[in-house]
């Protein structure tokens, strides 16, 4: 996805959208160890690796960045700016309903006081909610998104999501491993409708 966003943007812009996000990230996460807010009260586990003072690890950019881009150009349409940063929102809290029970479950992070959905608080999917509206709307902002975006962004989201869905299998995690699958194919077939969009001439631009 990475590659698709440089060939899309062009070098300076796709620099400037990943380091948005990263900033975003790393900040969003961090007032969410400190305070709980939005997500609920959690931190993270040793498996991840080093974390910057201690709070959120160093990767984690190299895996929330390529879901949100995957989200941003699997929910573009032609017409409102804003229903697509809501769009993108949505589909980013469903892929967080596949990724936070298996991630928890191998130790990633941690959910001290468990929660309703394979102990993952409720908390956590309202939050995302949020910081998915926000990290949308600063990567369309960041990188000033006009034409129909290349199929090639949603690769990365689709082959975390096969990663997951995996994970979620192995583990017992019916329901997760179920919401998994419908989104695989539902970005699958995404990613089919914008290659025959790019490939037809004349597609609009919005």
């Amino acid at each position: 996805s990475f590659i698709a966003l440089f060939g899309y943007l062009g070098s300076r812009k796709a620099v400037f959208s990943l380091a948005t996000l990263a900033l975003f990230g790393y900040s969003i996460e961090t007032i969410g160890v400190l305070t709980g807010f939005p997500y609920g009260s959690f931190y993270y586990g040793e498996a991840l690796g080093g974390r910057i003072f201690g709070l959120v690890p160093f990767l984690l950019p190299v895996s929330y960045a390529p879901l949100v881009i995957g989200a941003v150009a699997a929910a573009w349409s032609p017409g409102s700016r804003w229903l697509w940063v809501l769009r993108s929102a949505v589909l980013l809290t469903l892929m967080d309903g596949v990724v936070d029970p298996s991630a928890a479950f191998l130790g990633f992070w941690v959910w001290p006081e468990g929660g309703a959905y394979y102990g993952v608080p409720l908390s956590n999917y309202a939050g995302w909610l949020l910081s998915g509206t926000l990290a949308a709307a600063l990567l369309l902002s960041a990188g000033r998104w006009r034409a129909a975006p290349p199929p090639g962004l949603l690769d990365s989201a689709v082959l975390a999501l096969a990663f997951w869905i995996g994970v979620c299998a192995l583990s017992g995690l019916a329901f997760p491993a179920l919401l998994g699958a419908a989104l695989f194919l539902s970005l699958l077939y995404r990613r089919v409708q914008l290659r025959s969009r790019k490939a037809t001439p004349g597609s609009p631009r919005v």
